[in-house]
């Protein structure tokens, strides 16, 4: 890494986890997170400010803000785009945008890049309620093999992924509840205690950071993919 500090300031609040984090490019400097339901709002410019000063650095050093933009919580999301675009406002800074089920792919990966081979799926699961979740599905190259949907999962869901020798990984608040559903199958994992962390967001911030894809702070909004449609997962063509 050379010597020019790009501090980013980091924010994920698509589910109960309040995670923020600042980088040195895409060297993680500092982490402030809580698992805890409803802590955002009371919680988040807390955290900021607390870690700004233990990282050593001044709200203007900033060189951009980065959102875990959705699907998730419409609370959350809300909050945590609220409180970036206002970050980016008063300091005139560029604000970035990711994916929340792509950072949750990054984070997954990242930790478990050793158990992963060229049949892996990886499956990051955010908990809509009942049997629905919202997923995405990416290979091991963390390139997307089915986009983000919202999905009601039954014991046949991922079948047309598995018949070709798939093995998936599902993970995330949404894939913790199906632990049951799935116990007698071997070509799918249900990978308990997965948390969402604004850690997850550092390299893609940068490799975005590093193009200027760039939202608009002005007409930006959280992705809430709130118009619920039940379908079951397909290929792409």
């Amino acid at each position: 890494m050379s010597d020019q500090h790009t501090y980013i300031l980091c924010i994920e609040t698509a589910t109960t986890t309040c995670s923020v984090s600042i980088s040195n490019q895409d060297e993680l400097l500092g982490l402030r997170e809580a698992q805890e339901p409803n802590m955002h709002a009371s919680a988040l410019t807390v955290f900021i400010e607390d870690l700004i000063a233990d990282c050593g650095i001044t709200f203007a050093s900033l060189s951009a803000v980065a959102v875990s933009k959705g699907p998730g919580s419409y609370t959350g999301l809300r909050i945590g785009v609220s409180v970036a675009k206002g970050l980016c406002y008063a300091l005139d800074i560029p604000l970035i945008s990711v994916n929340t089920l792509a950072s949750m792919a990054q984070g997954f990966f990242s930790e478990n890049a050793d158990r992963l081979d060229k049949h892996s799926l990886l499956c990051p699961m955010i908990d809509a309620r009942r049997m629905e979740v919202y997923v995405a599905m990416f290979d091991k190259q963390l390139r997307e093999s089915d986009p983000t949907r919202a999905l009601i999962v039954d014991e046949h869901s991922f079948d047309s992924w598995t018949a070709e020798g798939k093995h998936l990984l599902l993970f995330g608040t949404g894939a913790d509840k199906l632990s049951e559903l799935f116990k007698s199958r071997n070509d799918l994992q249900v990978v308990l205690g997965f948390q969402n962390s604004a850690t997850h967001l550092v390299v893609p911030a940068w490799q975005k950071y590093q193009t200027s894809d760039f939202e608009d702070v002005a007409y930006f909004e959280p992705f809430y993919l709130k118009d619920f449609v039940a379908t079951t997962p397909k290929k792409l063509l």
